[in-house]
């Protein structure tokens, strides 16, 4: 008797492990499951409503221009999206991130959008592989990259263009561009790509009417 009912104790002891083992490893599919992998977003290059110019009305055009990497604060530059900014709150997407910094995309978008509006000037962004020195510089401050209360994707930033001479003079610019984004991540980020096309916009006329190099 005494035999049988250790062997029942046995059993339901078993019964009661293999259980919990199930219930274990069913709870780690789950959340497996239903941990998936961000969306990945990128900015795109936009044409411009303004038609290419290759001449620079006389002027001795830079032939090599290189951009800067921007400077951007920390709360902008991180993987997920920041959807929108206020003075106090910062909305970041849960499930949406950048598919690489903006630190490094923004440059290279620029870079492309600006090669499409002066065809006659080639640009690179700082540290990427080149056997030339520029001969003049982009350097951009982002401040903002978000929207903004009103739904409107919005884009401020300082902006700088100078030969590489040290004693050349600088165009400095403020920008502050604004458009109303679509709902969800893709039409803030289509937006953001098309304000980044309008500032290339503005660049590209600062490029343009820089003043001749110094006669050597």
């Amino acid at each position: 008797m005494e035999k049988k009912n250790h062997l029942a104790s046995t059993g339901s002891f078993s019964r009661a492990v293999f259980g919990g083992m199930l219930l274990a490893v069913t709870s780690v599919t789950l959340t497996a499951c239903s941990s998936s992998d961000p969306a990945l977003y990128t900015l795109q290059p936009v044409t411009s409503a303004v038609p290419a110019v290759s001449s620079f009305s006389g002027l001795a055009a830079p032939t090599l221009v290189e951009i800067r990497k921007p400077t951007i604060p920390e709360t902008l530059d991180r993987d997920r999206v920041v959807l929108s900014a206020s003075s106090y709150k910062l909305d970041v997407a849960k499930s949406d991130a950048w598919s690489a910094p903006l630190s490094d995309q923004i440059p290279h978008v620029l870079a492309n959008d600006l090669r499409h509006r002066l065809p006659g000037t080639s640009f690179f962004v700082q540290d990427d592989a080149t056997s030339t020195d520029p001969q003049a510089f982009v350097e951009l401050v982002v401040t903002r990259f978000s929207r903004d209360a009103s739904g409107n994707a919005v884009m401020d930033a300082q902006v700088s263009v100078h030969r590489a001479e040290s004693d050349a003079p600088k165009t400095n610019r403020s920008i502050h561009l604004s458009m109303p984004a679509e709902a969800g991540t893709e039409g803030l980020v289509s937006a953001l790509s098309t304000l980044m096309g309008q500032a290339a916009d503005q660049i590209a006329g600062d490029i343009r009417t820089l003043p001749p190099a110094p006669k050597q």
